[in-house]
């Protein structure tokens, strides 16, 4: 793990902020955050590293513009600027992408396809968003362009097949708002079933154009491995997984635990997550598109109870709200998986003050030559019974109505 890597690109684009350091070095900058963060609270395991630290995005995002030379570039912003950089290849991305750029580029000269201007708002295509399966092999390109309108489309999807017979779909997204969100709400499938599948931990998952999946697949392995292995599951336990997604770390628990169910606002990725748990045959999984915090609101309201919860907010961390319904609910475990260990502490440190005890931090280096950590909390139930009443109490409406079991959810809103 002593690599040094070196990128032509890096402080230009501003995206790998710590790649001047061989990876050892960055293992230990990222321990050391950790150590400042919670030593007080807790021991901090040693961080997981990367084998082989490179080309492990299966997403890849690339603006499209042009030069000086007004020649088609494709690349990233540089960091906190509008500019674009053109990158012909990155240390980070899979190897697949580069090439597929190349030809788009290519492609767009041919047949007279400009790119996007944000200011004019004239021209065609915006960004390219390419998704690698890396146990699959499946690619999936997705076009985004500024409206619907897109000459010589056909020919052109036809061309880049022919160029990259790799690829297994590609997509036409409409984006015509004037912000910095890359995917639009509007799509057409040019070819393909416009999604891709790829293994993850022994299990097949779908991932669609807006899903959320974790952009290094043999780190995630890794950090679910481990979440699940943190909990010790016995295979009675009822298991929430709150901010699911499209179901992934749930649909691997569901093998350990009695039954799962996953809580998500973003209803394309509840389809998602319904379909994977039917390609997997999970059964003993049920999804329902909510607000996670409300939800767990809901069922602390409704007496119902969990034994573990296992949540992976977005890097703002939690609310009160949700952190309040967890403690009414008083699972018995708690795995909280973060990308953002600043406001994971801040989360940890309420739940402490609320009647837990955290057990063990173990910290994963997701993102090789980036400042970003991701990060696990084992955290277990301390209170009595009468203190979780009393905590309850504070926080719940009156005249709650009596108890249900665990899949009561179905009754409280469907899918």
């Amino acid at each position: 793990m002593t690599q040094h890597y070196q990128c032509e690109y890096a402080r230009l684009c501003g995206g790998c902020q710590i790649l001047h350091l061989p990876y050892n070095k960055q293992l230990a900058q990222k321990q050391a955050v950790m150590q400042e963060l919670f030593s007080k609270l807790c021991k901090v395991n040693p961080i997981l590293g990367m084998e082989y630290p490179t080309h492990y995005r299966n997403k890849i995002y690339a603006a499209i513009g042009k030069n000086a030379d007004n020649k088609i570039i494709s690349g990233l912003y540089q960091t906190s600027t509008h500019r674009l950089v053109a990158v012909d290849g990155c240390l980070l991305e899979h190897p697949l992408a580069a090439p597929i750029l190349k030809t788009i580029r290519d492609l767009m000269t041919r047949f007279r396809i400009a790119p996007y201007d944000d200011v004019t708002h004239t021209g065609i295509l915006r960004h390219v968003y390419i998704r690698c399966g890396v146990y699959s092999g499946q690619v999936m390109v997705v076009l985004v362009t500024g409206s619907s309108v897109f000459p010589s489309r056909s020919q052109f999807t036809k061309e880049l097949r022919k160029h990259h017979p790799e690829i297994t779909t590609i997509v036409q997204n409409v984006n015509s708002k004037h912000t910095s969100m890359v995917l639009g709400e509007q799509q057409t499938v040019l070819f393909g079933k416009g999604f891709i599948e790829d293994l993850l931990c022994g299990l097949q998952f779908r991932i669609s154009p807006h899903s959320f999946y974790q952009v290094n697949t043999l780190q995630t392995e890794k950090l679910y491995t481990t979440a699940l292995e943190m909990a010790r599951l016995t295979g009675t336990e009822n298991l929430i997984d709150a901010y699911c997604g499209t179901g992934t770390i749930g649909i691997i628990a569901s093998k350990y635990v009695a039954n799962v169910l996953g809580i998500e606002l973003n209803r394309v990725a509840v389809k998602d997550a319904i379909a994977n748990a039917k390609r997997n045959g999970r059964e003993n999984i049920h999804f329902v598109a909510a607000d996670a915090g409300k939800f767990m609101v809901e069922m602390a309201h409704e007496h119902q109870s969990a034994d573990v919860v296992i949540m992976d907010p977005p890097r703002a961390g939690s609310d009160e709200a949700f952190l309040s319904s967890v403690c009414v609910l008083s699972p018995k475990k708690l795995v909280y998986i973060s990308c953002n260990p600043t406001t994971q502490v801040r989360d940890v440190k309420y739940l402490l003050k609320h009647g837990y005890t955290l057990k063990q931090v173990q910290p994963v280096d997701l993102f090789p030559h980036t400042d970003s950590i991701e990060s696990i909390a084992l955290l277990e139930r301390a209170t009595t019974t009468k203190e979780r009443e009393s905590f309850g109490a504070d926080h719940s409406t009156q005249n709650r109505r009596k108890g249900r079991n665990f899949n009561s959810h179905k009754r409280i809103r469907r899918t």
